[in-house]
């Protein structure tokens, strides 16, 4: 993912009833779904006991055998369903990452989307009131809720119009036939046709010639969602890996409406500033501040308007977070250059990683992090390593308290604006998390002398003087860990297995079993750490 911005930096920011692949072959349809009982009322919803209905099916783990059940319209166009385990805590997304809509004004008079349900075996449908369409039923379908496996399915219209469950290369529209969305973020170089790429949006918007609706799964553990149609019948599949069944209908009629009440649960979008909308320069690969400002020249000469000016991460010393290379890119001549696109009314912008290389006494951004403690952690609370541009580096735990002051502080240090390269944005990559060492990445040392990282320059350092073409440290939380992990029997190798392109889910990237300082564990979490990245990273401007 990318995020841009000054005034406010904004981000540029896998069959019918049977689990295949990997998995084993398992008659899905078949198990005995739950029975809905202590069924109640309430002012603005409804609420049950959800009774495992027969013998347990036992797909992927041991299925629960009771849950709880939560209806609520929470406005005329909304309803929140929520599926979890009443007796033990399990994980789900944090409010402080994801606030919940505070506002409901909805009852169960006047909503223009219904909830319907039979009790035995239990399933439910949402209903239009205005046309008495079904627009998502899982009649014939039983819910399946085991630790680490999840499954909800729904009857679809026959060539269904589903658009969504982003992000991904495929058609606009999603074909019906037999698609497999993976959610589950990954650093995809080459934006793989077909597979799970950088970011992640469990919801979709249905077209029918009658209007649109929305359904939004608040979950951020890995999951496959499946579009299939076998003899005409059309369906979509949950297959979740963690956490629990957080719902929101959404019920247009219009696509707009549906846009509309989506951002009134998961947030407005970030206005980006007008220069946002101008041409901006960027690439991979400029070898020295000379030629970033003879780019910048050559706009001018060629009379083509240039809004902004990036630089990827070749102005950093041995690719390190919050330095600058003294030979290649001197902070002298790039404030120069910045000074020059300023008093022309043009901007800049340089990437930033959140990996930050294990270089004591060389990055001093590592050595304050280091102090404070603000790493993710293995679970016997050693830091986790990997190997992203400049060999071998750590993470910033975005749960840690100490890390949005620690990274603002890094921040207000390098980009400073009297001292500093004076930027108007920031280009923040690689925050799936990517990590280029290969699991189980036993020896991450090795393994980045092996891929000669970081990367040796190609060309000599131009000479300085040219003239340039322009006028505290974290406990171990172990303990926490194991009791937040003690629903889940194999973090790394899940017994559900997502269609992940990357193959194993640690793989180039942070392990599902790393631990963040408030207790929970990367397997549930790692689908909002972007979110949490550019929180701290806007705080400095």
């Amino acid at each position: 993912m990318r995020l841009t911005n000054k005034a406010l930096i904004a981000f540029v920011i896998s069959n019918v009833g049977f689990v295949l692949g990997q998995n084993a072959t398992v008659n899905v349809d078949a198990c005995p779904g739950y029975n809905a009982t202590n069924i109640s009322n309430t002012r603005n919803g409804f609420k049950a006991d959800l009774v495992l209905a027969g013998k347990a099916c036992n797909v992927y783990g041991k299925d629960y055998e009771r849950l709880s059940l939560t209806v609520t319209y929470e406005t005329d166009n909304r309803i929140h369903l929520k599926i979890t385990d009443p007796s033990n805590s399990r994980y789900e997304v944090p409010e402080s990452v994801f606030p919940r809509p505070k506002s409901w004004d909805g009852n169960r008079d006047s909503p223009n989307i219904n909830f319907r349900y039979t009790k035995s075996p239990f399933s439910f449908s949402i209903t239009r009131k205005s046309t008495n369409e079904v627009l998502f039923n899982t009649t014939g379908y039983p819910l399946v809720f085991e630790p680490q496996y999840l499954r909800v399915k729904t009857a679809l219209p026959t060539n269904a119009n589903i658009y969504g469950l982003g992000e991904h290369t495929n058609s606009f529209r999603l074909p019906p036939e037999n698609t497999v969305r993976t959610l589950w973020n990954r650093d995809a170089y080459g934006v793989a046709n077909g597979t799970n790429l950088y970011s992640d949006h469990p919801v979709y918007f249905e077209h029918r010639t009658t209007g649109t609706h929305g359904v939004f799964l608040l979950n951020s553990n890995g999951m496959d969602v499946k579009l299939q149609t076998v003899n005409g019948a059309t369906t979509l599949e949950y297959n979740a890996i963690g956490g629990i069944l957080d719902f929101y209908f959404l019920a247009g009629p219009g696509p707009l409406d549906v846009a509309k009440q989506y951002a009134a649960v998961v947030g407005l979008p970030a206005e980006i500033p007008y220069w946002g909308l101008g041409l901006h320069q960027c690439r991979y690969g400029y070898q020295n501040y000379y030629e970033v400002a003879q780019v910048v020249a050559n706009y001018s000469a060629a009379n083509i308007p240039l809004e902004t000016m990036w630089t990827d991460i070749d102005y950093m010393y041995e690719r390190l977070v919050f330095t600058n290379d003294p030979q290649y890119f001197p902070l002298s001549r790039m404030r120069e250059i910045v000074s020059d696109l300023h008093a022309r009314g043009q901007q800049y912008i340089v990437m930033v990683d959140p990996a930050v290389g294990v270089k004591p006494g060389v990055s001093k951004a590592y050595d304050r992090g280091q102090a404070l403690g603000v790493w993710m952690k293995n679970p016997d609370g050693s830091n986790f390593q990997g190997i992203v541009w400049p060999g071998v580096t750590v993470w910033p735990d975005w749960f840690n308290p100490k890390t949005p002051a620690y990274w603002a502080n890094e921040f207000q240090l390098f980009f400073n604006p009297q001292s500093g390269i004076d930027i108007d944005g920031v280009w923040i990559d690689m925050n799936e998390p990517a990590s280029f060492c290969t699991y189980p990445c036993a020896n991450p040392s090795a393994e980045a002398i092996s891929q000669n990282m970081p990367p040796s320059r190609t060309s000599p350092p131009p000479a300085s003087t040219l003239s340039l073409p322009i006028g505290t440290s974290v406990p171990s939380l172990a303990s926490n860990l194991l009791k937040r992990d003690s629903m889940y029997t194999n973090i790394l190798n899940p017994p559900y297995t997502i269609n992940n392109a990357a193959g194993n889910l640690s793989d180039r990237t942070a392990f599902t079993n790393v631990i963040h300082a408030n207790g929970l564990i990367e397997y549930d979490t790692r689908e909002f750490r972007a979110r949490a990245e550019f929180y701290s990273s806007y705080s400095y401007f």
